[in-house]
């Protein structure tokens, strides 16, 4: 139960998620966005438990609230992309989940995408003539998508934020919070009608 007044109450959030997702980056964020009054909802290929692990070990299962099949992104304000390896290589092969990205972003709505998770972006076709970051090791794939990459914890390109890694976390949960407000104060997401173009609100 929400409590009211908060920065983002209201806003319903799109947790995109695979088994071997990072975990902590996705529970971080999760719970910074909970705090703020967020409504978060964890979407997955499959119904069920979805596998989160600590770098390559597993760690803890969570309740999938609905299924890449179920969801609609009309519905929902904004996005957080968690990474690992398996996961984002595993969601960037499912259509909806290219499809559920592309929409938010023609839209305007915020995405929050950190790791691993800027794969999903590249193969959405979201990446093209961005900026941003992610985990070292996929820098090469960034660049070579046409996005400019940088080695900062966090970085911001209009309705995009992204990190590196869980390092990054405090910044990272950060920036989502303050970009999600801000979009939620300038009245520029709905999750009925949303018509703003990303390049309508420019990082400062």
């Amino acid at each position: 139960m929400q409590t009211s007044g908060k920065k983002l109450d209201g806003l319903r959030v799109a947790i995109l998620v695979s088994d071997d997702f990072e975990q902590a980056e996705m529970t971080e964020p999760r719970k910074a966005l909970d705090q703020a009054g967020a409504t978060t909802k964890i979407i997955a290929p499959k119904a069920g438990q979805v596998q989160g692990v600590n770098h390559d070990e597993k760690a803890d299962s969570f309740p999938v609230d609905m299924t890449l099949d179920q969801a609609n992104p009309s519905d929902f304000d904004a996005v957080l992309l968690p990474g690992g390896a398996i996961n984002a290589d595993t969601i960037r092969m499912e259509p909806k989940a290219r499809d559920f990205v592309q929409q938010i972003d023609k839209s305007g709505r915020p995405m929050a995408v950190i790791c691993h998770a800027p794969w999903l972006l590249i193969s959405s076709g979201c990446a093209k003539g961005r900026t941003l970051t992610s985990y070292y090791t996929i820098q090469d794939d960034i660049r070579n998508a046409g996005a400019n990459w940088v080695d900062k914890e966090v970085v911001r390109d209009r309705n995009l934020v992204t990190s590196r890694s869980p390092q990054d976390l405090p910044a990272f949960n950060a920036a989502i919070v303050s970009l999600f407000a801000e979009y939620k104060e300038k009245g520029a997401i709905s999750a009925s009608s949303s018509t703003q173009s990303p390049q309508d609100i420019i990082s400062a």
